[in-house]
């Protein structure tokens, strides 16, 4: 025979050979509802969205409605932020000293502590010749250079009068200066404080908290780490918390003082400061009047990294943030940048806002689009005639800015021999977060469930902690819906394949039912790494322990989570997940607007325990069984599902969000350590029936106090099994729990 020959029949068995393996491939993933090499017409594998994207507010129809979201963002600014709970609040140790008087206004140097050892820097004016207590209002003041050691060049100060943005040739040094020394004029107290990283505040580089671009190997540690490392973003600690925790703490120190009237605290900045602004209005009750300048807008959110913090603006945005304000009075500005849309996008819907509230004429926009980014005169000016309206300062017509005496630097910084700059660097950095870190924990410890009534107020802070991290809770029954494109008989089983779609979330995802032909009335739901290909052997038949479900009668659901089973082109689980063009490798930049691909998994568990709740055949029960990754997805899910998922049996495999070292693993749940980790996942769900393996009593303490508290310590099972028997011993407890009398 020829050498071609042997070649070409070579070439057919091996073809042949391929063939049989590609087919019994495709069986053991069970029926697919689309070609191979074809994916999910998923929305959310179009490109994420980052902080230039398009974030418009929509206003609710009624009251009611608008109480009920105000809740949900306001819970989501806090959880983000890491203040839920609120740190200890420490003595602040306030320094004043270094008074100088001029003719209507003094300036006093300040310092004082927001955490131990922590240090909020700021120069404090006050009015001269006016009877108290007065009004006081913060000023943060945003990205300029040097922050509040800003200098404007003799020359661009001759250029920003000839555009009409100054008036002074001392007041166009210092825009922030000007700010604060009219508004001393007007009668306000004005405490003028720092950015980290800014002027006086040393502790915590400029180059760290603004400026951050690589990760730090030397401070990604699972016991002493950095700021942006995988642990800080598991308990969300960030440089934005920590600015808005100075902000919080700059209201108290201005409360020591006697002569604030504490019921008229404004707060005003533009740019950066415009972002700490609106944060602060929206979170704490103490603010009576706000104007965030040149920041609030539909597009771009905030560049820096002090700006964006993980889980922030998941299905928010700057607008609605600031709507969180209403009814109280809040002004803003828009100018030639980002905000120049306002007129048209944002503004219009804040005004229906106000309406709704029966607050209509206190929210006021200036748009002064023929100047560029700034917290000029003009823009001042409109800021000044908010606040003498309603802190009641008292003018029928608000006075002119004059002009004033400049302070350099040497003038204003609060460290002198007498009082010494403050260590910062590296161990600073660490200690602190872990006195942040240590603080949160012993509160939540606080809330370890004693009794039933204890346990509400663990669900309280823990659960809705656990809710804003996770991102969502059970989709409504209108928002999922399944369309089947698959069925066929089999011998004792009734297979049906189709598309689960959650118009929530605009996932489409690939499920299959197996329903035995005598089905008592139970559902069981299997979670693989696998996908739906997890409920099938090799050669297309239930496995072993599926078909152990289906004897005993109970259907088996199988899916498809995101970038599982046929949305995987090669077939190979996928280990990193995506990012946002940003090169700088901070989480918040794709974490604070978009969900971690751990969390949308969660999602999809809880889109298709909605739509079984609520199919035309009502089930008896729905079990959901999670025996090897999947296991910590199955977990959040019920921490969210509660009552909704009867029965769980899921393998932790002692997986913990703390031990997380990679940004970009699917496994990465921003805030996922901060509420007990997983463990506080399973104490929210108390009391439903839960069987879990690979822990002990020990490191589930946290959860079996939860149930025990509820008197329902018999449902939380401990699998005592060794480790090749865990599989068996899941199934049988769930049909145990499903066929018994």
């Amino acid at each position: 025979m020829s050498l071609a020959f042997h070649r070409t029949t070579r070439f057919l068995v091996a073809t042949f050979l391929l063939a049989m393996f590609f087919n019994q491939d495709l069986l053991a993933q069970g029926p697919r509802l689309l070609k191979v090499g074809v994916t999910p017409d998923d929305q959310r594998i179009a490109p994420l969205k980052d902080l230039n994207g398009y974030f418009p507010f929509r206003k609710s129809e009624t009251r009611q409605d608008w109480r009920r979201r105000q809740v949900q963002v306001r819970q989501r600014l806090l959880v983000s932020q890491g203040i839920w709970p609120l740190p200890t609040k420490t003595p602040l140790k306030s320094v004043i000293h270094g008074r100088k008087v001029f003719n209507d206004y003094s300036i006093e140097k300040v310092y004082f502590q927001s955490f131990p050892g922590f240090y909020v820097t700021g120069s404090l004016y006050r009015p001269r010749n006016k009877t108290g207590p007065h009004p006081a209002v913060l000023c943060p003041h945003g990205h300029w250079s040097n922050g509040r050691f800003h200098e404007v060049a003799a020359s661009g100060v001759q250029a920003q009068i000839k555009l009409g943005a100054e008036q002074f040739t001392q007041a166009g040094r210092s825009p922030l200066q000007a700010r604060c020394v009219h508004l001393a004029r007007m009668g306000c107290i004005v405490f003028h404080y720092d950015m980290i990283g800014y002027a006086d505040s040393v502790q915590i580089s400029f180059d760290l908290a603004h400026k951050f671009a690589q990760q730090r190997p030397e401070m990604n540690h699972l016991q002493r780490w950095g700021l942006f490392s995988p642990q800080a973003e598991s308990q969300l600690q960030s440089v934005m918390g920590l600015q808005t925790i100075n902000s919080i703490r700059s209201i108290d120190f201005l409360e020591t003082l006697p002569d604030v009237d504490k019921k008229r605290i404004a707060v005003t900045g533009a740019s950066g400061g415009g972002t700490q602004t609106f944060m602060l209005a929206a979170i704490d009750p103490r603010i009576a009047a706000a104007f965030p300048a040149v920041m609030v807008s539909t597009a771009m959110q905030g560049g820096c990294t002090c700006e964006n913090a993980c889980c922030l603006r998941v299905g928010t945005g700057n607008v609605e943030i600031a709507a969180l304000f209403a009814p109280r009075p809040l002004g803003l500005s828009a100018a030639d940048d980002w905000t120049r849309e306002m007129t048209t996008k944002g503004f219009p819907e804040l005004q229906a806002h106000y309406r709704m509230l029966g607050a209509a004429d206190h929210v006021k926009l200036l748009s002064r689009t023929e100047f560029k980014h700034n917290y000029n005169q003009v823009s001042r000016q409109a800021m000044y005639h908010l606040f003498n309206q309603h802190l009641k300062l008292g003018f029928e017509k608000v006075p002119p800015e004059k002009d004033y005496t400049f302070q350099g630097i040497n003038d204003l910084t609060v460290w002198n021999k007498a009082n010494p700059k403050p260590a910062g660097g590296a161990d600073f950095e660490r200690n602190l977060l872990q006195y942040w870190h240590r603080d949160t924990q012993r509160q939540l410890d606080q809330l370890i469930p004693r009794d039933k009534a204890s346990f509400r107020k663990y669900r309280q802070v823990v659960g809705s902690g656990i809710d804003t991290v996770v991102g969502r809770g059970l989709p409504r029954p209108a928002d999922v819906e399944y369309d089947q494109l698959h069925k066929e008989e089999k011998d004792q089983h009734i297979e049906l394949a189709g598309w689960l779609n959650t118009e929530q979330n605009g996932g489409k995802l690939p499920t299959v039912f197996l329903y035995p032909k005598q089905w008592n009335g139970h559902i069981a739901i299997w979670l693989s790494e696998k996908g739906k290909a997890g409920i099938y052997q090799a050669n297309g038949q239930p496995n072993t322990h599926v078909q152990k479900l289906l004897d005993q009668e109970l259907c088996v659901v199988g899916i498809d989570l995101l970038y599982q089973g046929e949305f995987l082109l090669d077939g190979k689980a996928i280990t990193k997940t995506r990012r946002v063009a940003n090169p700088r490798e901070s989480a918040a930049y794709s974490f604070g607007y978009n969900s971690t691909l751990f969390a949308r998994r969660v999602h999809d568990i809880l889109a298709l325990v909605t739509f079984i709740r609520n199919h035309d055949y009502t089930p008896k029960s729905v079990s959901v069984i999670a025996l090897d990754q999947t296991g910590p997805l199955a977990i959040a899910a019920r921490a969210q599902a509660r009552d909704a998922i009867d029965q769980l049996a899921a393998n932790t495999q002692q997986f913990r969000f703390s031990n997380v070292s990679d940004l970009h693993s699917p496994t990465f749940l921003p805030g996922g350590a901060r509420y007990h980790d997983l463990v506080g996942m399973l104490a929210v769900a108390s009391p439903e029936a839960t069987w879990i393996a690979s822990e002990s009593s020990q490191s589930i303490h946290v959860a079996q106090s939860a149930y025990q508290a509820l008197e329902a310590k018999d449902k939380m099972v401990l699998s005592q099994e060794p480790a090749n028997q865990r599989s068996q011993a899941a199934v049988r407890w769930i049909i145990q729990q499903t066929t018994s009398p």
